[in-house]
This record gives structure tokens, C-alpha cells and sequence, in this order.
């Protein structure tokens, strides 16, 4: 077990230091192969891979489709064009609001987070500009949007966070509404609620709007973007065809990405760009998930998880708490929500499944739990998805981290506990 926790400290230091996880993982693999008395090249060449392309073969179609569909949203301007009308909706005075629902509504339509950062990144700009509201706040108010509830709590998201438990227990991509529903309200509204007393705070403190260092006051001029109505079809076409036709996400992605291209014909010239640059960004995510799930894939073959699996399923109260604190751990110690909930399903996904037969506990309840759960500590300041956030709006940790913790690590933490509270009273 000592190696075990080495190996997931070692990971999450490295990988906060920014160094790759694609070779990392094998390497923090080693120490658990190592001090778990296995032959070193025998669980890197057979277990550790092994683990890797079996995620791989999974998932890949999904990442794949996901990214290209998003990158079709974000080239025809269908993105920008939800996230444009939402704002004028709102209006500059809910700055704030405005800026989460863009994020949250292109997040639940399938695109991908990262996608969606670009996308809302030059609106969110404007519109904290006009409303004067200190920069700093902006990459917790686009986090609160893509990185939380629309990623793991609500049902039907086809976000892969909201998928991976489907293949474990059995459910589908809508299980457990009420729970997840419950979880996203704590994490929406207690989000927006924090973020509105700090744009308070911050102007009473006399801090106000700065430009972006280099950056042009006036806004550039836009290509004209298509009808909110057309731009939305697609989005809602994902989103129906996973869960009200109960087809597979593979179909309901390639649903949204054919119309797409049928509404955005005019623009064919630019499609095989649009999806070249998708599929070749989906290879690196899948394969830094895949490095994870790997690492979790060693870890489960010594003999100290033997021994962590007993105190994980020993924890007091219901299992679907030691399944929690399991997920937030993994999660965080990859810095994935995909690759934490991908390695402890894959651990123990089983043993859960055979807890909920046995005792009467409805698979759906773990499904929405282990969802919820891979979304806490995942936005630990070594996430993939943190640093791109705060790369692409010119932050620094030191800048605007706290608050980015708070509504995507702090509070969706604390949004399972009511979910787990619903669960055991039957309520799903």
C-alpha cells in the first residue's frame, strides 16, 4: 500500500509540475510494480498496456466524435451563435449568468470542454469589459459552466464523464434524475451565488475590468453567425437521440455532426480542416486518459490494493460514500475526471455492482454518485482542462486558482452529499 501511495503522490506532483502523464504514468506504474513485487517489464509490456488499449478500444470512437462535432460547432459559428443569443438574452447587467449558461448549454449539447473554452472565452471578454468586472473572476465563471454540473450531475449529459459508469452498472445516460439533478442545483446556484458576492467584493475593494496584456480595446469583427435556431438543432439532436431514442453515442455524435454539415452546407470548403483538427486533438486526450487507466490498471494487480480495496469498502455508512471518496482520490491524482473514474470503475466497478444486487440498492444510484464524484477533485491545479482554461483568458494560478476551486473542486465535492442523502431514502 506504501507503494500504491507513493506512486499516486508521485503522479500528481509531476503532473503539477506540468510534465506529460502520457510517460509519467508508466514510470509511477513501475513504483507500484516494484514495491508490489511484480516483474517491471512484464506489467508495463502485458498489465499496464494491456489496461491502456482496452480504454482505448472503449473510447476512442467517442472521443473522437465528440471532438469533431465540437470543432464543426466552433468552425460554422454555431457556437458562438448560442452563446451570443444567451448573452443578449441576459443582458450585459447578468454578465456573470450569461456567461455560465453559454458554457453550460454548449457543455450539455455534447461539445467539448475544452471546445467550449474558446468558444465562450471572446464573449465572456466583452461582456466582463462592458459590465466591469475584474478579469480574474472570468475562468471560475466558464469552469462553473463547463467543468461541473453539465459535465457529471445532470442525467442524459453526453459528456464521457457521464458515460463511463453506463458500461459498469448496467444504466443508462439519464440514471438517477432527481439525485443528479439535486447535485446540480448545489453546484449552479451555490457557484453563481459565490462568484456574485466575489464581483462585490472586488468592486468594493475599488477592483475593476483590466485588458489583456497586448490586447485590442476594440472588439474584432465577426463573420455574421448562423440562426440561433439552426445552431441549436444539433445540440438538441445529440442530447435526444442518446436518451429519447436510447441509441448509442456513437449514433447520437454522428447525428449531430451529419447535421451540422447538412445546415452549414455553404461552408463545406472548410469541413475536412474542421474535422482533421477534431480527430488529431482527440488523440491526445484519449491517450492521456488511456495513460491513467493504465496506471490504475497496475495498481490493481498488487497486492496492497487488496488491502485499500478492504478499507475503501470498509468505510462506515453507505457504499456509495466509499465509492465517492475512491473517484475524488483517483481523480484527483491523475488530474482527469475521465481518467479517475475510468480507473476506479475499472477497480472496483464490479464489487460495487455486486454490493448494489445484494443489498437492493439500485445500480443507477451508483452510476449518478460515480459521476458526480469524478468531477471534484479532478480541477486540481495539474488539470488538463484548468490549464488550458487559464492559458486561453491570461490568468495565472496565483490570480484566479481560489476561485476555480471553490465552484470546481469545493462545491461539487459537497453537491454529492445531497444525492447520496436522496439515495438512501429511495429517492432517485
Amino acid at each position: 500500500m506504501i507503494g500504491i501511495f507513493l506512486s499516486l503522490i508521485l503522479l500528481m506532483v509531476l503532473a503539477y509540475r506540468g510534465w506529460s502523464i502520457i510517460w509519467i504514468a508508466p514510470i509511477c506504474a513501475g513504483v507500484v510494480a516494484i514495491t508490489g513485487g511484480l516483474d517491471l517489464l512484464e506489467a508495463y509490456k502485458d498489465t499496464y498496456m494491456g489496461g491502456f488499449v482496452g480504454f482505448a478500444q472503449t473510447w476512442f470512437p467517442v472521443f473522437m466524435l465528440g471532438a469533431i462535432f465540437g470543432k464543426l460547432m466552433e468552425y460554422t459559428g454555431m457556437a458562438r451563435s448560442v452563446a451570443v443569443w444567451i448573452t443578449k438574452a441576459l443582458g450585459t447587467k447578468h454578465a456573470i449568468l450569461a456567461v455560465i449558461l453559454s458554457a453550460s448549454v454548449l457543455t450539455y449539447g455534447g461539445v467539448s470542454v475544452f471546445v467550449v473554452v474558446f468558444a465562450v472565452y471572446p464573449l465572456a471578454l466583452s461582456l466582463f469589459r462592458e459590465a466591469n468586472i475584474p478579469r480574474r473572476l472570468m475562468p471560475g465563471t466558464i469552469a462553473l459552466g463547463a467543468f461541473t454540473f453539465t459535465m457529471t450531475a445532470l442525467p442524459g449529459t453526453p459528456q464521457i464523464q457521464n458515460l463511463i459508469p453506463m458500461d459498469y452498472y448496467f444504466t443508462s445516460a439519464a440514471a438517477a434524475p432527481i439525485m443528479g439533478v439535486s447535485s446540480a442545483l448545489v453546484m449552479g446556484v451555490g457557484g453563481f451565488l459565490y462568484l456574485r458576492w466575489r464581483e462585490k467584493s472586488l468592486k468594493a475593494a475599488g477592483e475593476g475590468y483590466t485588458e489583456p496584456k497586448g490586447s485590442d480595446t476594440q472588439d474584432k469583427k465577426e463573420e455574421k453567425n448562423p440562426h440561433i435556431l439552426l445552431s441549436i438543432l444539433p445540440l438538441i439532436s445529440v442530447v435526444f437521440t442518446l436518451n429519447f431514442l436510447d441509441l448509442d453515442i456513437v449514433i447520437a455524435l454522428l447525428t449531430g455532426i451529419v447535421l451540422i454539415m447538412l445546415l452549414s452546407f455553404h461552408k463545406w470548403k472548410g469541413f475536412v480542416k474542421a474535422i482533421n483538427g477534431g480527430a488529431s486533438g482527440s488523440v491526445i486526450a484519449i491517450i492521456n486518459t488511456s495513460a491513467a487507466v493504465g496506471f490504475g490498471t497496475v495498481v490493481r494487480t498488487v497486492p496492497g490494493f487488496e488491502r485499500l480495496t478492504d478499507f475503501l469498502l470498509g468505510i462506515q455508512g453507505s457504499p456509495l460514500i466509499s465509492q465517492a471518496v475512491a473517484i475524488n482520490v483517483l481523480a484527483g491524482a491523475t488530474g482527469s475526471a475521465s481518467g479517475g473514474l475510468g480507473i476506479a470503475l475499472e477497480a472496483l466497478g464490479s464489487r460495487y455492482y455486486e454490493i448494489a444486487q445484494a443489498t437492493g440498492m439500485s445500480p443507477e444510484a451508483f452510476h449518478r454518485v460515480a459521476s458526480i464524484a469524478s468531477g471534484g477533485l479532478d480541477a486540481l491545479p495539474h488539470n488538463g482542462a484548468v490549464l488550458t482554461l487559464l492559458a486561453i483568458t491570461g490568468m495565472t494560478h496565483k490570480d484566479s486558482y481560489k476561485d476555480i476551486a471553490v465552484v470546481a473542486v469545493l462545491i461539487p465535492v459537497l453537491s454529492v452529499i445531497p444525492a447520496i442523502i436522496l439515495a438512501s431514502i429511495g429517492i432517485l
